[in-house]
């Protein structure tokens, strides 16, 4: 049985570090492209840069948003300004797109290397959602989301997809803003307010609760105060794992059961 509010029809997924271990190897690529790009722009400008920073740098600056977003936001950061470029810049390029390319390459070869794990809590509660008639969709600004999930061997639970392909395709704002999930609901056929996010980045979460949606669950897999921040971005629950949100799961259900009683959509 779902703890989750019972006016709840639709369940959209983010995929790396809700669904799949993958977030650990997102992070690990990021910061091998950014070292590798802060040592060559340090050489160049003779100004010392610090390394990447996985614990600050990702969950501030990256994770949950599109690739070249991510680029941008963690340039900014550090005061440095490449120019755009185009997609087709070589990996070695200093552009945006240039490290934005480098960084999926990195990626790809990483996934090649140690598979994709999906997390059985996950995998147990997404096929619980699928037994009790929930409509269900992946989320992630992932452009490889499609083959992750192939590889993890859960494509088939997924009524929907919406990606990092979907958000080139059709020009959507990505997280934090709530584009990509409002896309998802309304292809699902089910309204924001009757429809629940999962997402382990801040900016996913705030992208849930800016779009209206009845119900946010936080996943907080790292510790370190991140639980905390995911309900400041208006997190209406944190799981460490989604099978709390089964019945016996633990301590979450409470808080699920709270906010059934309380008007769906609701401010922070």
């Amino acid at each position: 049985m779902l703890e989750l509010p019972a006016q709840i029809e639709a369940y959209l997924f983010d995929l790396d570090g809700v669904l799949t271990s993958t977030a650990e190897v997102h992070a690990r690529a990021w910061k091998e492209m950014f070292d590798d790009f802060l040592e060559n722009w340090a050489r160049r400008s003779g100004d010392p840069e610090e390394p990447f920073d996985i614990e600050h740098d990702y969950e501030q600056y990256v994770d949950g948003k599109p690739r070249l977003d991510g680029v941008r936001s963690f340039l900014a950061s550090r005061d440095i300004h490449l120019p755009e470029g185009a997609p087709d810049d070589p990996p070695s390029g200093l552009t945006v797109n240039a490290l934005g390319t480098r960084k999926n390459i990195l990626v790809l070869k990483k996934i090649a290397e140690d598979g994709v794990q999906p997390y059985p809590g996950s995998m147990r509660f997404l096929r619980a959602a699928v037994a009790a008639g929930k409509k269900t969709a992946l989320v992630s600004s992932s452009a490889n989301a499609a083959d992750v999930a192939k590889a993890a061997g859960f494509a088939d639970l997924l009524q929907v997809r919406v990606d990092g392909l979907t958000i080139a395709e059709r020009g959507l704002a990505g997280k934090p803003a709530p584009d990509t999930f409002l896309a998802a609901s309304k292809e699902l056929g089910v309204p924001a307010e009757r429809a629940a996010v999962f997402e382990d980045a801040e900016a996913g979460v705030a992208a849930g609760r800016a779009g209206g949606f009845g119900y946010v669950v936080g996943v907080d897999r790292v510790g370190n105060g991140h639980a905390e921040a995911l309900r400041a971005h208006g997190a209406d629950a944190v799981v460490t794992d989604l099978a709390d949100l089964l019945s016996g799961g633990g301590a979450p259900a409470e808080d699920a059961a709270e906010t059934a009683a309380e008007p769906a959509g609701r401010g922070r």
